[in-house]
């Protein structure tokens, strides 16, 4: 079996970076992504995302011919699908993004195509996926009905890169390969020994998607851990980020650092895909959630109580006279994804209860996004300058080191 096209379908912070990779080996990429000013973006060889070095491998990739972005799915070797699978509800696993990018691509695959669900999903998906491709195909089988012997091979591969580092992590970290067949799993492995020069580990597709979801979920608890020990020695007036260095100098212990809760499209999501297929035996990882998913609110009280603090140090002033500089919106540093970061929640809630001016530093991004409209995009200097509350949601490289010793400041990440 040989690989000659190969169509990524998701353009997004994994899809696109993956189709570069690809195209870098010479091998022709088709990128399928329902948006189309980032299908033109990409087709004009450059980029729609922030990621280190990603602009220059598909500028090259575009130019030399490997790569190409349309809406439309076209006939490939194999089709890897990296689509968003967020959640609906209560919590409840939304496959709907899926389902679309089965549906689309299931009218041009042949025999001996190879499918791979990428996009982290709750325990059965790929199987569901496989579903509806038959349901599109019935001339096909699938290796649900046929096994060894179907036309069509499907694996589950989850991408575990950290952002900011996706191309070097793409190429060098271990890939878990779940194919739904011995033969499935043998054609994964093929395709993603183009690149990776880590070890490909082969289970089944349950497994592996199991696998990302603990991968992620045993990060939550941990930070969860962290979060909870920030609040308890708020109440008993003990420096947490002091306790944690002197607690890490035991050889057997490693606490994380504590923050403003946990966002991101992983570790604030994936432990809600296990509690929702195991809701009676996820005691600890739904807990986890509920400690890391209340965080901001204990942020929210912080700020209001600063508010009132500064007020009563200043009576001349009025709550809508006082300024509210939150520093950083992204979910981790460095980086310009807001995706279920717990910063924009937080900053979002401050412009819609406080009164006053409030402030937004956010270096990765050249416009604030429509949920936090009202406020003011400005750079550091000008929030440290103007603001009389500092509130550091993000520990974001340009930010430390830089602490104005004006108004109060409510430092979340221990920085400052």
């Amino acid at each position: 079996m040989t690989f000659e096209t190969i169509s990524v379908v998701g353009l997004g912070y994994i899809g696109l970076p993956t189709a570069a990779v690809f195209a870098s080996r010479k091998k022709k990429v088709i990128g399928v992504d329902i948006n189309q000013r980032a299908v033109d973006t990409i087709n004009r060889g450059e980029i729609h995302i922030v990621e280190p070095d990603l602009d220059i491998v598909v500028h090259a990739a575009v130019t030399d011919g490997y790569l190409r972005a349309t809406t439309q799915a076209e006939p490939a070797d194999a089709f890897l699908i990296a689509v968003p699978t967020p959640f609906k509800g209560d919590h409840e696993p939304d496959l709907s993004y899926i389902e679309s990018a089965s549906k689309a691509i299931a009218s041009v695959l042949k025999k001996d195509d190879l499918v791979i669900l990428e996009s982290t999903s709750p325990v059965g998906a790929t199987e569901q996926m496989a579903a509806w491709l038959a349901e599109v195909r019935p001339d096909l089988s699938f290796p649900q009905t046929h096994g060894e012997d179907s036309d069509i091979r499907i694996a589950h591969c989850p991408e575990r890169v950290l952002p900011g580092h996706v191309l070097r992590e793409l190429v060098q970290n271990d890939r878990v390969i779940g194919g739904m067949t011995a033969k499935c799993s043998a054609a994964a492995v093929k395709l993603y020994k183009t690149f990776v020069e880590g070890e490909c580990v082969i289970t089944n597709a349950r497994t592996a998607e199991m696998c990302k979801l603990t991968e992620n979920s045993f990060r939550d608890v941990n930070i969860a851990f962290a979060n909870e020990l920030s609040i308890i020695c708020d109440k008993l007036e003990i420096n947490v980020w002091e306790l944690i260095r002197l607690a890490n100098r035991h050889p057997r212990v490693n606490i994380l650092q504590p923050g403003p809760g946990v966002g991101g499209h992983c570790i604030a999501v994936d432990p809600w895909f296990i509690v929702s297929k195991t809701p009676e035996q996820a005691r600890l990882i739904r807990t986890a959630r509920e400690v890391n998913d209340s965080k901001p609110l204990w942020v929210l009280d912080k700020v209001k109580l600063a508010v009132a603090d500064f007020l009563q140090a200043n009576p001349e002033k009025t709550a809508n006279e006082v300024t509210i500089a939150c520093f950083g919106l992204a979910f981790k540093p460095d980086i310009d994804d807001l995706r279920e970061s717990p910063a924009m929640m937080i900053a979002k809630q401050v412009l819609a209860s406080h009164l006053g001016t409030v402030l937004i530093v956010e270096p990765n991004i050249s416009e604030l996004p429509d949920d936090v409209m009202g406020a003011t995009l400005v750079d550091f200097d000008s929030a440290s300058r103007d603001a009389d509350i500092q509130l550091l949601l993000v520990d974001h490289s340009s930010f430390k080191g830089k602490v104005s010793r004006q108004g109060l400041i409510i430092d979340t990440r221990g920085i400052w």
